[in-house]
């Protein structure tokens, strides 16, 4: 493969830039810039050089292939995070022949060489996109392997149990252990248990990797724009007392106490003879109802029963004013009862994220769902059928790992890397 090398820091001034190499001739390519580099994995103080021009000192570390991220031989340069010095030391690399790496080269010469499964890739990409401790510790779980472990330890029964018929079906006529079917069954009925578990938590993981959406309706007037600004403290929404100010709907994306959370403020909900506006509460419900979680306002204490479902929280705005009831009453004016709303919301999604599994992105999620298919029937099933299904399962887990049929998501996967990752 050719050399390929980049910026693996933010571009921009700053105390060190790195840039990374790998392909085979990295280090060459980097001794003709530094002189000689001795021993693999020890940072070298080095003058890097263009002729007698000398451009920086920095320091140079270089990994065989045995130990390297990309499984072949990579270089890292820690320079000083000077532009015009990252500028210039590419511009040399470029003219001796190593190319610029593509979005997330590395990683993928990493699951090409075998040193990363696909499930790991999914996790390191989600980990650089992590934005809180939520995202965080549910994409370091997938980017250490914890999918792959699972994946490995379901091919082992897999593996198991397709021995144990393939022999009943081989040596029907030796002495077969009798109980043997009765394992074989044991055994596919502790994978089914496992991967339905696992398929069963993916609606929460999935909304933890994505962020929760949280829908905010009501009728006109009822403070739903005037909430989020107080969630915001400043001004996200235009707030106004004529009825239908609010057209379209509106994001607010923020950290709840490490839960990614983005609140919709949407049209207030009634009948309209504007054209616009009907087309705003349309929108509204349509985003209410595909939301995780919706606040039902109002300053009566009403929910919208249409869109109302179990787990969703009524608030009573204006409780500085009204001695009306709900979940919870907050003041938009005062402050009141905003951060109890809050807390609420927390718990709430907390209990959503405690059954959320390891798998998080639906190509993940599809492969589970064909092995748990394959073994849907197992029971009075001739051992040849039973066998193919076995296969099946084993073929599914095999592309949950990226073993077979990975290529038709490359590209997809890693074209929302950073170019030097």
């Amino acid at each position: 493969m050719d050399v390929i090398f980049a910026e693996a820091t933010p571009p921009g001034r700053g105390g060190v830039s790195i840039i990374r190499l790998s392909g085979s001739g990295s280090k060459a390519a980097v001794e003709n810039l530094t002189g000689a580099l001795p021993e693999a994995r020890r940072a070298y103080l080095r003058d890097l050089r263009d002729g007698d021009d000398v451009l920086d000192q920095a320091l140079v570390i270089w990994f065989s292939h045995e130990s390297s991220f990309t499984g072949e031989e990579v270089v890292e340069l820690h320079l000083h995070g000077a532009p015009v010095i990252v500028r210039r030391v590419m511009m040399l690399l470029g003219e001796s022949g190593l190319r610029l790496a593509d979005a997330g080269e590395f990683t993928r010469r990493a699951f090409l060489n075998g040193r990363m499964d696909l499930a790991e890739v999914e996790g390191l990409g989600d980990l650089l996109e992590a934005e809180t401790e939520a995202q965080r510790r549910l994409a370091l779980r997938l980017a250490g392997g914890e999918l792959g472990r699972h994946a490995e330890r379901w091919r082992g029964l897999l593996i198991r149990a397709g021995a144990l018929v393939e022999s009943s079906v081989d040596f029907a006529d030796e002495d077969v252990p009798e109980d043997v079917p009765v394992e074989v069954h044991e055994l596919l009925d502790v994978l089914r248990r496992e991967l339905d578990s696992q398929i069963a938590g993916y609606a929460a993981a999935e909304s933890v990797r994505r962020g929760f959406e949280i829908a905010i309706i009501g009728p006109p007037n009822s403070g739903k724009s005037s909430f989020i600004n107080r969630v915001a403290r400043r001004e996200v929404a235009i707030v106004s007392d004529v009825a239908g100010t609010t057209r379209d709907v509106i994001e607010l994306r923020i950290d709840l106490k490490g839960l990614p959370v983005t609140f919709l403020d949407t049209a207030g909900l009634r009948e309209s003879d504007d054209r616009i506006e009907r087309m705003g509460v349309d929108r509204a419900k349509q985003r209410a109802i595909s939301a995780d979680l919706r606040l039902h306002l109002s300053s009566t204490g009403s929910r919208d029963e249409g869109l109302w479902e179990t787990g969703d929280i009524l608030v009573r705005t204006m409780a500085d004013l009204s001695s009306e009831h709900g979940d919870v009453s907050i003041s938009n004016t005062t402050g009141i009862g905003i951060d109890d709303l809050l807390d609420l919301i927390h718990q709430v999604l907390s209990k959503r994220v405690a059954i959320a599994g390891i798998v998080s992105h639906e190509r993940q999620l599809l492969s589970l769902m064909d092995a748990r298919n394959a073994l849907h029937r197992t029971e009075d099933v001739e051992p040849e059928l039973l066998a193919e299904s076995i296969r099946t399962a084993a073929s599914s887990l095999d592309r949950l790992l990226g073993r077979i049929g990975a290529e038709e998501y490359l590209d997809v996967i890693f074209s929302s890397f950073c170019i030097g990752k």
